[in-house]
């Protein structure tokens, strides 16, 4: 895997996991990414997803590692029925 930096490259990796985690889905966008940690030199990225599946809207938190693009951990944040 190659190193993730760019926010091109944030998007792209997410989508790849959320589409391996999920399936198809729908109106995939990133909402938030922030680097970890705060504070001196990057070590990985956690990028907050949110899309659609079966008529329902997830919001998904990702820790993207930033040397190789591994995802350490992947939570699901909410789940709702859009209005």
């Amino acid at each position: 895997m190659s190193q993730i930096s760019s926010p091109e490259e944030i998007e792209k990796q997410s989508k790849k996991v959320i589409d391996t985690l999920y399936g198809d889905v729908s109106d995939f966008r990133i909402n938030e990414t922030f680097q970890i940690p705060e504070k001196g030199p990057r070590e990985a990225w956690d990028v907050q997803v949110k899309f659609m599946k079966n008529s329902l809207k997830y919001t998904v938190d990702l820790e993207i590692q930033e040397k190789d693009g591994e995802v350490t951990n992947a939570r699901l944040i909410d789940t709702m029925t859009p209005l």
